[in-house]
């Protein structure tokens, strides 16, 4: 135990730069003690950078420090070299993995060529010509690196706590405003709903009002006949009793004052007709009814917008792989009130399947009237993704806005001819793609499976073909001004049958 105590001791009275117990030790201003040669060499060196600093702590100084043989820490030193810490501190571990192995000296050097320590030995034999400096040079410029390396760190922690902070306060920002918004939205649909009960109870009232008028006075009309028929069986009844009167002279007297009868009620003007009565306000209210969802459904469209649009932090990176394309995949069906009658819609609206024969739909200002196309129902914000499988003649999987031209044969109604829409037109051989009536050529394999990536914020429209890889058809990158819907038609506007289909996956 003393002799582990001596060496633990011992260690502490080693050089730094030589690490071998202290020869004529000097103590330098930062507290740190080396022998004599060892700084002075190690000045000596820094003197061409006119820098003087302690290898340990690299505290500088200027001027260069005066050194002065610290007495009291040479007289300890001596003191234990007497004690035979010196062969002690020799085989210790620390020491021997600075001992050069081939030349058994102490590696005060340092090879930068090689980037290892070496004795000096080392640098005059095998390192000849090397680039070689002393180890403290080394160890003083990578302390210089190592801080500007940990300044750097710093600065980088320092910015990202500082962003932490940010995004906190975004949170709680977004927070707060989503909490209002709800709060409004639910004050307002309240509003609406309060709205729409009073107008409810008012037709309501309206009825009931009207009904009562109606009853009232068809059941007036009806006491005054009522009236007329008990008047009119007495009076029949004087008549049948004067009928078998057989004093001819009493019946001559009594019957001018008999046979008058009273003016009769205007029957003529009870006209009973086949009404429909409040039937009428069903189909009003029905008209209502339809239209508010209309509205309704329009104005959704601009609520999920604007709430798509609600986006923190930088929009995400596209997605690569089939599996992350899905994680945005959409239910879509197409809109039947949109179809051209040349089109029969099937599987619950998802599969269009172009006709020879017209189909039977009713009247609506939204069809397509002069071309084989069709819009999906939901209209497409945020980030979304759906798949297209086809089948026999060409098709266009494509989108727009919902304020597309229906009406004619125009190129303002066709998908990819006009600045409304944007088209994918699939062939059994090629690809091409149209928007305001331009074309580009589209290379790729073909498949009968077509997948679209929308991200509305990032004005990010990607047609892909799906097999067992996806490949990358076109790319759009513009600025959408409006909600999106899936659209499918026949670029042909003459349509030979062949069975051609398109159904959402």
């Amino acid at each position: 135990m003393a002799q582990q105590g001596a060496q633990l001791d011992g260690a502490k009275f080693c050089c730094s730069i030589c690490l071998d117990l202290l020869k004529d030790p000097v103590t330098i201003l930062c507290g740190h003690s080396y022998c004599m040669s060892c700084i002075k060499g190690f000045w000596d060196e820094e003197d061409e950078k006119k820098i003087c600093s302690c290898p340990q702590c690299r505290q500088t100084f200027t001027p260069r420090p005066v050194l002065v043989k610290n007495t009291m820490l040479a007289d300890i030193v001596e003191e234990l070299k007497k004690t035979g810490l010196q062969a002690l501190v020799g085989p210790s571990k620390k020491l021997q993995e600075n001992i050069c192995s081939r030349h058994d000296e102490v590696m005060k050097m340092f090879c930068r060529t090689d980037q290892q320590s070496i004795c000096y030995l080392c640098s005059v034999d095998e390192h000849k010509g090397h680039d070689t400096v002393s180890a403290a040079a080394e160890r003083t410029e990578r302390q210089r690196e190592l801080e500007v390396s940990r300044q750097q760190i710093q600065q980088r922690i320092q910015d990202r706590e500082k962003d932490v902070k940010l995004l906190q306060q975004e949170v709680e920002a977004v927070s707060r405003s989503a909490d209002k918004a709800v709060e409004d939205s639910e004050k307002i649909f309240t509003e609406l709903i309060l709205l729409i009960q009073k107008r409810s109870s008012d037709v309501k009232q309206q009825i009931r009002s009207q009904q009562e008028t109606e009853v009232s006075r068809v059941k007036e009309l009806q006491e005054k006949l009522e009236q007329e028929i008990t008047e009119l069986k007495r009076k029949d009844a004087e008549l049948k009793q004067l009928s078998h009167t057989e004093d001819h002279n009493q019946f001559l007297h009594n019957y001018p004052s008999l046979s008058q009868l009273s003016e009769p009620t205007d029957s003529f003007s009870i006209n009973i007709r086949p009404l429909r009565y409040f039937e009428d306000v069903t189909a009003a209210v029905s008209e209502l009814r339809d239209q508010l969802q209309d509205i309704l459904r329009e104005k959704w469209t601009n609520i999920s917008l604007t709430v798509a649009e609600v986006d923190v932090l930088l929009s995400e990176p596209e997605p690569k792989t089939r599996a992350e394309f899905l994680k945005y995949s959409r239910e879509i069906t197409l809109d039947p009130n949109t179809v051209n009658t040349r089109l029969l819609l099937s599987d619950g609206n998802r599969k269009a399947t172009f006709m020879s024969q017209k189909q039977s739909y009713s009247s609506h200002p939204d069809r397509f009237t002069g071309w084989c196309q069709v819009l999906s129902r939901e209209s497409l914000t945020g980030r979304c993704y759906w798949e297209v499988e086809w089948r026999g003649g060409a098709i266009r999987v494509a989108v727009a806005y919902k304020n597309i031209s229906r009406a004619g044969g125009s190129n303002e109604c066709i998908f990819g001819l006009n600045d409304k829409s944007w088209a994918l037109r699939c062939d059994t051989n090629s690809y091409i793609f149209w928007f305001n009536n331009i074309t580009s050529p589209v290379s790729g394999p073909q498949s009968s499976r077509v997948g679209v990536y929308l991200d509305h914020s990032a004005g990010i429209l990607s047609f892909y073909s799906v097999s067992e890889t996806m490949t990358l058809l076109h790319r759009v990158q513009t600025t959408f001004t409006q909600p999106l819907y899936f659209a499918v038609g026949d670029p042909t506007k003459s349509f030979a049958p062949d069975n051609t289909a398109a159904s959402i996956l």
